[in-house]
């Protein structure tokens, strides 16, 4: 049977959470009609809002669903943006090193087509942004807006929010965090951790790919990308997936509900992998925190001597394990990780990258599967970088 460890990829679907999706697709009506079916539809719709609202420490009114993540990011780097420079503001935008290709390249559009200028800041070798080096960077009062990742999706770095968003707060400048990786696996409290607003996407806790949501802070402006029949405060027009949000609202509850006894269960097995690895396999070197508080309950990251990540994604795959070399949104793309080289890892050494992620449904036998195989792994890695092909399992 096929071992899964890629569930920051994605994750599988919740039996609860499927019961309430198949359900609620049976439902007729549009959430914008008048009529009953329409208003019973529009019930079922805002009840998700709040289970979600609830579980991320926000106001109903204050969620806007998304099509996932990606979208979410964009419409609050995007639309902050137009907004603060409608009211005045300086173009800069402040980045960490390492950013999700969503905020990345979301980012990287505004400076080629609409004048915004990109300030990027270092990470520390543990994947950390210092609060004191956003504080440098504000202090000209002139940034139209702060994005940084949550946690981070590769490394498993937990950020200092709060200190970050304090900084923010200090110089004037809206601070939108994406912790589409934090969501369900560490605590995650949008109005106690002053961020003007927050990207979370369901596909992470056991709901449906294509859906997610923006949390926007009500003092907080930001310009529309779409634009249409005004839905959602006129944030994001257009007709509302009902079904993806009850499902969506019912994964949002059972993660805050189960948060503490997932994330003491994902981290014991996150040990016992991290033990294993640098144990059994020479050359191998964790990246990010040391496992304990200030990393992804979930998140193992190595780098391996002499290998090439792809081809130890691939070798693993033959022997029933599925993992991922980072982010999702670039596998099949043969780049290093703008991840690991931020945090001043050498070229050579994030070359040979593999992150394991942990989550429902993964057990010590998994684990143990891992390690039994892995050792052989990384050594025919190691020999396929001296050869023209891949050796073949045995």
């Amino acid at each position: 049977m096929a071992i899964y460890l890629d569930h920051a990829a994605t994750t599988p679907l919740l039996p609860e959470v499927l019961e309430a999706y198949v359900a609620a697709l049976s439902i007729v009506g549009n959430a914008s009609s008048i009529h009953s079916h329409g208003q019973a539809a529009k019930r079922m719709l805002e009840e998700a809002r709040e289970r979600v609202a609830a579980a991320l420490g926000g106001d109903p009114i204050e969620v806007v669903f998304t099509s996932g993540g990606t979208e979410s990011v964009n419409a609050a780097v995007k639309g902050i943006y137009w907004a603060r420079r409608s009211a005045g503001a300086g173009p800069r935008i402040v980045l960490p090193g390492g950013e999700h290709h969503a905020t990345a390249d979301a980012a990287a559009w505004l400076e080629a087509h609409q004048g915004a200028s990109i300030e990027q800041l270092p990470l520390d070798d543990e994947g950390r942004l210092e609060p004191a080096a956003l504080e440098r960077a504000l202090a000209a009062g002139d940034a139209a807006l702060v994005s940084v990742l949550w946690a981070n999706n590769e490394v498993g770095t937990l950020q200092p929010v709060t200190a970050l968003a304090e900084a923010a707060a200090a110089a004037g400048a809206p601070i939108h965090a994406d912790a589409v990786a934090a969501f369900g696996s560490v605590p995650v409290d949008f109005r106690a951790s002053g961020l003007s607003a927050l990207s979370v996407s369901a596909h992470k806790i056991g709901a449906p790919a294509g859906i997610g949501a923006l949390v926007l802070a009500r003092g907080t402006a930001a310009e529309p990308l779409v634009h249409g029949g005004g839905q959602q405060r006129g944030l994001r027009s257009g007709t509302q997936d009902v079904a993806g949000a009850v499902a969506f609202g019912v994964a949002a509850s059972l993660a805050a509900e189960r948060l503490a006894e997932h994330a003491a269960a994902l981290a014991m097995l996150r040990d016992r992998l991290v033990e294993g690895v640098l144990a059994a396999v020479p050359g191998a070197r964790l990246r990010g925190p040391a496992p304990g508080p200030e990393r992804l309950p979930g998140n193992a990251h190595f780098t391996f001597e002499g290998c090439d990540g792809d081809s130890l994604l691939l070798l693993l795959d033959l022997a029933g394990i599925s993992v991922s070399t980072g982010a999702a949104c670039q596998a099949g793309v043969p780049e290093l990780s703008a991840v690991l080289l931020a945090m001043g890892v050498p070229e050579h050494e994030a070359r040979g990258a593999l992150r394991f992620s942990l989550g429902a449904g993964t057990t010590e036998a998994d684990v143990d599967a891992l390690l039994r195989v892995l050792p052989a792994v990384v050594e025919r890695a190691q020999r396929a970088g001296h050869s023209d092909r891949l050796p073949a399992l045995r």
